[in-house]
């Protein structure tokens, strides 16, 4: 069995877990805010903004400077003393460091970019390796001073969740003892403008599953997640992906990649649907998304379990998506919180939908095993489920 034996965030909910346990609970988020300074076009968008001030990157590791690593380094810090604790125990080979990205340091890369066309040079502190896609593992495998795997995953917005299955997966196949996972991704314009020219970005806060939803709010954060086999609260019980290739960015219409990793899960974890308590929904806001995975929801659950998204507070935090959801799960796994309501105060739910167990009134996790999804351009979908230790 692998347990989450530490947890580490930030995101637009808070800057440490408490914080964000804080404002989950009040359905809050004081880093989702009206920004514009990110589109081309110039027109205010709703982001998801880490507040506080992060940590440096010591000039040691300059090349690697960038916000993608500091918000990985605001994470670190803290969960650091378990961190060391697993190094001494196990030697610094045997420390895994899986990530998840998107973007990586690519705010960096346009930065540079941008001084370029008016200066005629890079700026003299710019370093390809800032905005390298692999360079979040990297980094923290440097920083950390490890010898043991480290290698970043990119598949858009199952990234980290990706990363946690392979740190799994990893102990289990001998390469290492511990594994640090999840993942990081920064605001920056190239993903933002992305979205915006693909017409999926909202004006407005996202509504996931309401009449009026028409897109997404992009947000930054960073988990980090320590994986062991020393008995924790939480242990990591099944997980399941699938690849659809249906179309580059919209998923299977019946969404059958999707039900394969939830059914993966579940089967891994030796569990019925029945045995859930929640479900931590993809839930994007976007009408083919939403409409899709809640139709898979009520073929395999009905609307006998509880279930949200929590992304009207995180923001769509890309390649964080993943390991920040799953984060969020295993807060509500470890402390007594009422689960994420779905927020119809300014919309309306779609009925046309049908009925799939959102939650829309306090209540408490009845069951101690979580799902949470993650789906991604591409059809490529991961499923982790969680749950009590038994």
């Amino acid at each position: 069995m692998i347990y989450f034996s530490a947890v580490g965030m930030v995101n637009a909910l808070g800057n440490q877990v408490n914080e964000i346990a804080d404002n989950l609970s009040a359905g809050c988020s004081p880093g989702l805010s009206l920004q514009d300074q990110w589109l081309t076009s110039k027109q205010p968008i709703w982001l998801g903004k880490v507040l506080n001030e992060l940590p440096e990157v010591p000039d040691s590791l300059a090349r690697h400077r960038s916000r993608n690593n500091q918000l990985l380094m605001a994470a670190l810090q803290q969960i650091r003393p378990e961190i060391d604790r697993a190094i001494q125990q196990y030697g610094k080979d045997r420390v895994a460091v899986v990530m998840g990205t998107s973007t990586s340091g690519i705010a960096e890369g346009e930065e540079a970019v941008k001084y370029s066309l008016s200066e005629g040079v890079f700026p003299e502190e710019y370093n390809y390796q800032q905005q390298e896609l692999g360079d979040p593992s990297q980094f923290l495998a440097k920083l950390l001073n490890l010898d043991g795997v480290a290698y970043t995953l990119s598949t858009a917005c199952s990234s980290s969740a990706r990363a946690i299955i392979s740190g799994q997966r990893l102990i289990e196949a001998g390469l290492a003892d511990v594994a640090l996972v999840g993942g990081a991704d920064s605001l920056c314009r190239m993903p933002i403008n992305g979205f915006s020219s693909l017409e999926a970005l909202s004006d407005t806060r996202c509504k996931p599953f309401a009449t009026e939803r028409n897109g997404i709010n992009i947000g930054e954060a960073a988990a980090l997640i320590l994986l062991t086999r020393e008995p924790s609260e939480v242990a990591l019980l099944g997980v399941g992906e699938s690849s659809d290739a249906w179309h580059m960015s919209a998923p299977h219409p019946q969404g059958e990649g999707a039900e394969r990793a939830m059914r993966m899960a579940l089967e891994q974890a030796g569990m019925a649907p029945e045995d859930l308590g929640y479900i931590n929904l993809h839930g994007t806001a976007t009408e083919q998304n939403d409409r899709v995975e809640a139709q898979v929801v009520q073929r395999l659950f009905g609307d006998r379990v509880p279930c949200s998204s929590t992304k009207h507070l995180t923001g769509h935090t890309l390649g964080a998506a993943g390991a920040t959801e799953a984060a969020l799960c295993w807060l509500l796994l470890t402390r007594d919180m009422a689960l994420p309501e779905q927020d119809f105060s300014q919309c309306t739910p779609d009925a046309s939908l049908g009925e799939f167990g959102l939650v829309t009134q306090p209540q408490r996790l009845q069951k101690s095993a979580i799902l949470s999804n993650s789906f991604a351009f591409g059809g490529n979908n991961a499923s982790i489920l969680l749950g009590k230790a038994p």
